[in-house]
């Protein structure tokens, strides 16, 4: 598609384009799908390239006349990076969290976005433009996400020129611009051709495992396992335990049964759901971090609340290659978490099914590095995995894979 050109200016010169695009596929053959996917459109209000949400990539005539092929190979790159990386959703729910409705906002969005990208993109093949953002601007360190550089950002310390000339499109950080051609715009795809894009960039990330750069690398391994509401998720498995069958049905006199209506002179029970009982087993080996260990004891004040806030029904065992003590909740405001050593979380089970009343609902939380019993536990489990990168656990052996979660037990991963 192409815009109609006025006397004297430059046409768009796509044969120079699609060289440069044949240069950045050589260069990162893995984003070939994607790249090949931008539908181009010659557009004089872009100041350089830009793209939206819909994977059209606007090109100035000007621009494109004035750079080297070896510079818009790069650019290539940088743009549909923004598509491929969702820069513009991930935008769009910045901006809603943090109040950034405005051009301003917006902009520091886009520059952190491009810290993203820029930190470990180019190299190996592939040029750099002139002028582009690092996060050395920021003086922040790299292999960060755009949501960590986003505050780090102050607008008024930024060069002034950067404003002027920084401009990647809606597609980098959400906010439409005068020239997008919107939703019912010519060349757009569909949100499941972009999701079809997307996977096939992922397959050939990590089909082909090489020397691909650290951001694309991680951006591939979430793109197979996207990350999941833990939080959201783990509350929810919580909660069907404590509704299920069998978390402690009584008899109580209390509030007696509406049956009683039909024998007079006699009181029958109702039948009453007890809270149930929650033993909570907090991995505390060395592989564990302190904030992950921060983030459990969090995670036992929100079970207390959906017990209703019995503090009494709720025990902590904290465990490394021993089971340590389980403690009410009721009897201590600091949870003391002994460990640091190994992991072997089977002792942990049996510390917590010895107490009495037996728990209903038993709640791991651990990274995963552990035996698990062979046989399953006479109540509910609930596992909560911390992350953990397992190629990186042990350098000396490559096809180290920990024990996964038995088939017993509802896995929640923590992200």
């Amino acid at each position: 598609m192409s815009a109609p050109t006025s006397p004297g200016a430059v046409p768009l010169d796509r044969e120079k384009l699609y060289a440069a695009r044949l240069r950045a596929v050589r260069a990162r053959p893995y984003l070939a799908t994607a790249l090949f996917a931008l539908r181009v459109v010659e557009s004089r209000r872009v100041p350089t390239m830009a793209v939206d949400r819909y994977w059209r990539c606007y090109a100035s005539p000007d621009f494109v006349a004035r750079t080297p092929v070896g510079e818009l190979a790069g650019v290539w790159v940088h743009e549909v990076a923004h598509l491929i990386r969702d820069h513009h959703g991930r935008g769009d729910r910045i901006a809603r969290r943090e109040g950034y409705d405005g051009p301003a906002g917006r902009l520091r969005l886009n520059i952190a976005a491009d810290c993203e990208i820029n930190d470990d993109v180019y190299g190996d093949g592939l040029e750099a433009p002139e002028g582009i953002v690092t996060p050395a601007l920021l003086n922040a360190p790299t292999g960060e996400l755009m949501e960590d550089y986003v505050r780090r950002i102050r607008l008024e310390s930024l060069p002034g020129g950067l404003h002027l000339w920084l401009d990647c499109g809606s597609g980098a950080d959400g906010l439409e611009r005068e020239w997008d051609l919107g939703p019912d715009g010519a060349d757009g795809l569909s949100e499941q051709e972009q999701d079809a894009v997307r996977f096939r960039v992922a397959q050939g990330l990590t089909g082909r495992p090489g020397s691909e750069p650290a951001g694309w690398r991680r951006w591939a391994e979430e793109a197979f396992q996207p990350p999941q509401p833990w939080r959201e998720l783990l509350g929810s498995a919580i909660r069907a335990a404590v509704g299920g069958s069998g978390s402690g049905d009584d008899h109580s006199y209390g509030r007696p049964s509406r049956r009683s209506v039909a024998l007079p002179g006699t009181i029958l029970p109702s039948l009453r759901r007890q809270p149930p009982r929650v033993s909570v087993v907090i991995d505390t080996s060395g592989s564990v971090s302190d904030a992950e260990l921060g983030s459990a004891l969090l995670e036992v004040a929100a079970i207390t609340r959906a017990v209703g806030g019995r503090r009494d029904l709720v025990r902590v065992v904290s465990c490394d290659a021993a089971a340590r003590v389980a403690h009410p909740l009721c009897a201590a405001e600091g949870i003391p978490l002994v460990g640091g050593g190994g992991t072997d979380l089977r002792s942990s089970f049996t510390t917590a099914l010895r107490q009495r009343p037996r728990p209903d609902v038993v709640v791991v939380l651990t990274d995963g590095q552990t035996p698990w019993p062979a046989a399953p536990p006479p109540c509910r489990t609930i596992v909560g995995l911390f992350p953990r990168p397992y190629y990186r656990l042990r350098p000396g052996d490559d096809g180290y894979v920990p024990d996964t979660p038995p088939d017993w037990a509802r896995t929640v991963r923590i992200n």
